[in-house]
């Protein structure tokens, strides 16, 4: 059953659809798809090409725009656009800390979560598309991890491909995770620097912040355990075009005058809590380092083991050689299992995932390198969270790619200059620049 209904300047029609959980197994068990149709009001009785939209991640629900905010203006001149709730996050058959359990312990959960990933994803866009263009096929705009998924797009089923739009999204053909981090966490490093030279009194206020929950480890009032490693995690706003500002503001009113003395202020608890609990997202957490993964080679805490390599990043020694704190960025570590309630009976679950061995390739080299399918891709050049490096290698790898290099815009480019991007993007893809 669809139910339509309007908001400012758009018809939106919420379509759910049943899709295998292992499309190998189509008659198997099977879970729900939650997908949101937007169109402009004025077009909705027209027969328009579609947009389908892949959220960045993993782990998060499509977009709720209200009206034609972003990006989607932009697109909804000459598209119908589909925003999927990619399995397990939004709408869509949910898999965290209250719903795994059904699935029994930690291998039948981690059996469970393999099926989330772009190879997945990609097969529920197919299985689709045809009940929504009739078999047309359709155009992809993929953010980030979204991006990841457009790739794989391109490698197994590019015939359901009008054209490729991706943005801060290309990831490398065969780098395993700890390459990915390697390459990272300079990255990290760099704009911390950055952001301590734009704000040096931040350097002090990070400190006192780090030495304050090495003394009294607070607990946030929905359970999270706020350790110095959480805390630097706060270094995942650097990666947006606003989070060195948005990180300055949190820092400078960390603290509160009480009659016991300084404590951390309400409004700085409450923020932080908000930004590090994973309860509205487990997945990102869960299946992030599998998103890399491919054939034998476990990620077993990829960027736990990489990060001993950067030792400036270990807060102990920054406290006692009075040097700067460094704060990290998109990685997940196992001490998050422990630090936040939402994730905490999932522990021994992502160990199952650490140690896997048995992922499926997610890319075809052979198939990219011929491809025919127009695409273009927006790499910014100065992306925390995808490396821009990895991103050029595999533009020179997929046939006919053609690349947007800028650093007018961090990752969450297509946020705040969406209509600007997807209109780059989709002259690149028709040979209009």
């Amino acid at each position: 059953m669809t139910v339509s209904y309007r908001q400012p300047g758009v018809v939106l029609t919420d379509h759910r659809f049943t899709v295998p959980l292992d499309h190998d197994d189509p008659a198997g068990e099977s879970i729900e798809l939650f997908a949101r149709e937007v169109v402009a009001s004025e077009k909705a009785c027209q027969d328009l090409p579609w947009l389908v939209y892949l959220q960045g991640g993993p782990g998060f629900g499509a977009n709720r725009f209200v009206g034609k905010q972003a990006w989607l203006g932009r697109a909804l001149k000459e598209f119908r656009v589909l925003l999927l709730d990619q399995r397990g996050t939004g709408h869509s058959t949910p898999a965290n800390r209250q719903t795994l359990p059904l699935r029994g312990g930690p291998g039948a959960q981690a059996d469970y979560l393999a099926h989330f990933r772009a190879d997945s994803i990609v097969r529920d866009c197919e299985a689709i598309r045809p009940r929504l263009t009739g078999g047309a096929p359709w155009t992809v705009l993929g953010q980030s991890f979204g991006g990841f998924c457009a790739v794989h797009y391109l490698s197994t089923a590019p015939e359901g491909l009008r054209a490729a739009l991706i943005t801060g999204g290309l990831p490398s053909l065969d780098a395993h995770a700890d390459d990915v981090y390697r390459a990272a966490y300079p990255r990290i490093e760099r704009k911390v620097a950055a952001h301590y030279a734009r704000y040096p009194q931040d350097i002090e206020r990070a400190r006192q912040i780090a030495e304050h929950l090495v003394r009294h480890e607070p607990v946030l009032s929905n359970g999270y355990r706020l350790t110095v490693e959480a805390f630097q995690s706060l270094g995942i706003l650097l990666g947006g075009g606003e989070g060195s500002h948005r990180l300055h503001y949190l820092l400078e009113e960390a603290f509160v005058r009480t009659p016991q003395g300084p404590a951390l202020s309400d409004a700085f608890q409450e923020e932080v809590q908000g930004l590090l609990s994973y309860a509205g997202h487990p997945l990102y957490a869960l299946v992030h380092e599998a998103c890399y993964a491919q054939g034998e080679r476990p990620t077993a805490w990829s960027a736990e083991r990489v990060r001993a390599e950067f030792p400036q990043f270990d807060a102990a020694k920054a406290l006692a050689d009075d040097g700067p704190l460094l704060f990290t960025g998109e990685s997940v570590h196992p001490w998050l299992f422990d630090t936040d309630p939402a994730l905490r009976p999932l522990r021994e679950t992502a160990e199952e995932l650490a140690a896997r061995t048995d992922w499926r390739p997610l890319y075809d080299p052979a198939r990219l390198a011929a491809n025919e399918v127009p695409v273009a891709a927006a790499v910014y050049h100065d992306d925390m969270y995808v490396d821009p490096e990895h991103s050029l290698r595999t533009a020179r790898a997929i046939g006919g790619l053609r690349t947007w290099v800028t650093n007018e815009f961090e990752h969450d480019g297509v946020r705040v200059g969406g209509p600007r991007v997807l209109d780059r993007l989709l002259a690149l893809t028709r040979d209009e620049v």
